[in-house]
């Protein structure tokens, strides 16, 4: 693996265990066992290892948002791409964490992740459409699917915001990608009332996999 890879490793590694703002480049070098001077001959600082992390993020989430034009979509579709989306979230989780923070700190990262966001918006947007069009959901308006992939994209970008409040944890502890994923139920329950009755049962037993376990609730099962 060449140098450059390997820092982009480290770095995604290292922000995520102990978040952005607690690594520093001599951090990763050390972690590298290489020098810093090493490190600055392939990025010129912490903001261009971020903008190329963040870079191979969005690959990440384009790919997983493909949708199939050679084939009605399926339950299974939705499932995946939702375990994907919040896999991708969890690979990634320090970006999430300190969102403004990165983006004010950056003017190309806030302009790109603008645009990963519309694109985001525009593929789940269409998901609903072609769901609507295999008889899983119903017909929808356009005004209504804008509005629901705005909700669902709430949901999958703050869930992690609420499991840390919710919890009342630091950096990564009580956060687990279980407990990330648990943002599916949610998701789910936003498309519930307007899925086909014969797919119900289906989604129903599905979204049950991932019910939350809040903190009173978690507690109260110890106890």
């Amino acid at each position: 693996m060449k140098t450059r890879d390997k820092i982009l490793l480290a770095s995604l590694e290292l922000f995520n265990e102990r978040g952005e703002r607690n690594t520093t480049t001599n951090h990763i070098a050390a972690h590298l066992a290489i020098s810093p001077g090493n490190l600055y001959y392939h990025f010129r600082n912490k903001s261009d290892i971020i903008y190329e992390i963040f870079q191979e993020y969005e690959k990440l989430v384009d790919y997983y948002l493909v949708i199939p034009d050679d084939r009605p979509l399926t339950v299974a579709d939705m499932t995946f791409y939702l375990e994907s989306v919040f896999d991708g979230l969890w690979s990634y989780r320090f970006f999430h964490r300190d969102l403004e923070y990165l983006l004010d700190c950056d003017p190309r990262l806030r302009s790109d992740y603008r645009d990963f966001t519309n694109r985001c918006l525009a593929a789940m947007k269409t998901i609903f459409e072609k769901l609507a069009e295999a008889g899983i959901v119903q017909e929808q308006p356009e005004e209504l699917r804008e509005v629901m992939a705005l909700n669902i994209w709430l949901v999958v970008t703050n869930w992690m915001a609420f499991l840390k409040t919710a919890h009342g944890s630091t950096g990564d502890e009580g956060l687990s990608l279980t407990a990330l994923k648990q943002g599916i139920y949610q998701v789910l329950t936003l498309e519930m009332p307007y899925l086909m009755p014969e797919y119900r049962d289906e989604v129903l037993a599905i979204r049950e996999k991932y019910r939350p376990v809040l903190p009173e609730q978690r507690d109260s099962v110890v106890a």
